[in-house]
Formats: structure tokens, C-alpha cells, sequence
């Protein structure tokens, strides 16, 4: 009986690579993360616009992520479990701009984002994201961070190009200054992959002020679209803002910045 279970747990793996391999599944989106059986993992990500470039450290040691500049999206990289530190620097200096220690687990993926804070240093918000995908899905995998303190509370809205906003309801509502939905702890939501919009409005208002125009949404995609300040540090006007996404499929072009599109 052992035996056949052995048997059939090694079919399952075997069958799930294969599926993965042929949609895409990349080296953060394998059997063992799927399974929760993979060892922690943290990115970190340079989120404030005009802000110096940065050296990361862990545990208060220079890691090879060194002079990244705004935009730098990091891969995933396995730690061990336990209270991790990770600080970012102004390059080459012991200026430090932010640090978050995250608690790490088996299974989890934890991103470090560093954001707009004031003007001599930054906040850094750490997301903790169970990663509980279906051994056989291919859906993309996606969630939302406000990193935008001229546009405290908003609606992010994730659609088909042509959709009437005042048809639907929001892909990610009220999302909070310095907050993420879904929240810390709780897994990224999952969309199909295909052709999407992304626009974003007040909360509560169907007034936009962010239009991304036409995106595309890959199978298997893991996206954290984080709204940040089109002025950075020294924003002054209310709702101007620009959106960075962590495409954690893509190492090529990890941070891609959108900026709003005309009204289509």
C-alpha cells in the first residue's frame, strides 16, 4: 500500500512538471511551492520614484543586490525560516532608508517593498503570501499594494478593455494607504490569463484616475500591482499617480511602470 501511494504521489509530480513546463511555470512556480513544501523565499523591491539607488542587506550583510535603482524588482531568493532582516541603503553608504524583518515559513513567498516615506527615508511594507495554488492551475496570480499617500483610499479595478466600469465591482476595493489587499497573510486572488485593463478610481467613485490601457495577463502569472506617486517624495497633487507591477513571471522585465493612457 505504501508503495502504490509512493507510486502515486511521484505520478502526480511528475504529471504536474510536465504541465507546468508546457504553460510556462517558472523556477518560483514549481511542485514544491505548489505543495507547500519549498523552502521560504523573499523578493524585495525599489518602489520609490526619484529615490537614490540602493544596496540590500541581509541581516545587516551586503547581499549581490547592489546600486538597484527605482523600478529593481528582485527574483525570489530561498532563505531559512525565521526572523529574516532586510534593509535597503543608499549605495555605497551606511545610510539606511528602511528595513523590515519578516518571519518566515515553509512554503511562503514574502516580498520587502521599499516606498515613498519622507524625504530622508523610506517605508517599507513586507506581504506575506501562502502561495496556496492548485497543483494543475495555470491561473495568474495577482494582488494589490497603495504605496500612493496622494491617493489614500482607491479602487483598483482588473477587466476585459471595454468593460463599463459601472457594471461591475471592484478587482481590489478601499485599497488603504501603506495596505495591500488581499491582505498580508492571505493568497494573491486568481484571474485567467488573457487581455485586461487596469484602471483605478476613488474609492467609492467610478471617477478614474488611472487608466493603463491594454495589458496582458499570462497564464501562470504572479503580479503585485503597486500604485506609487507620479511626483514621488514630493507629490502635492491628490490622485496623480502611476503604477509599478512586479511581475514575478518575467525576470527580463521584472518592474514594469504604466503610466495613465489617454480615455479610450
Amino acid at each position: 500500500m505504501l508503495r502504490s501511494k509512493t507510486s502515486i504521489v511521484l505520478g502526480l509530480a511528475i504529471a504536474a512538471t510536465a504541465a507546468l513546463s508546457a504553460c510556462g511555470g517558472g523556477g518560483d512556480d514549481g511542485v514544491a511551492a505548489r505543495v507547500g513544501l519549498s523552502k521560504p523565499t523573499v523578493r524585495v523591491i525599489h518602489a520609490i520614484p526619484g529615490g537614490p539607488n540602493v544596496d540590500v542587506l541581509q541581516n545587516g550583510a551586503k547581499t549581490n543586490l547592489l546600486n538597484e535603482p527605482y523600478k529593481f524588482v528582485s527574483t525570489y531568493r530561498s532563505v531559512d525560516e525565521g526572523n529574516q532582516l532586510f534593509s535597503f541603503n543608499v549605495t555605497g553608504t551606511n545610510t539606511e532608508l528602511g528595513r523590515a524583518t519578516i518571519n518566515t515559513h515553509t512554503g511562503h513567498k514574502y516580498t520587502a517593498v521599499a516606498m515613498p516615506g519622507s524625504e530622508s527615508a523610506a517605508d517599507v511594507v513586507q506581504i506575506d503570501d501562502p502561495f496556496e495554488k492548485g497543483l494543475f492551475s495555470d491561473k495568474a496570480r495577482v494582488r494589490a499594494l497603495n504605496a500612493s499617500f496622494n491617493a489614500q483610499n482607491v479602487d483598483i479595478y482588473l477587466t476585459t478593455p471595454a468593460v463599463d466600469l459601472n457594471s461591475v465591482t471592484p478587482t481590489f476595493a478601499a485599497v488603504a494607504f501603506k495596505s495591500t489587499v488581499p491582505a498580508s497573510g492571505q493568497d494573491s486572488i486568481d484571474l485567467n490569463g488573457g487581455t485586461y485593463r487596469l484602471r483605478i478610481t476613488t474609492a467609492g467613485s467610478k471617477t478614474v484616475i488611472f487608466d493603463s490601457g491594454t495589458l496582458t495577463l499570462a497564464n501562470n502569472a504572479d503580479w503585485l500591482i503597486t500604485t506609487i506617486p507620479v511626483d514621488g517624495i514630493k507629490a502635492t497633487l491628490p490622485n496623480r499617480i502611476k503604477v509599478l507591477v512586479a511581475r514575478g513571471d518575467d525576470e527580463s522585465q521584472a518592474g514594469l511602470e504604466l503610466v495613465t493612457q489617454p480615455s479610450q
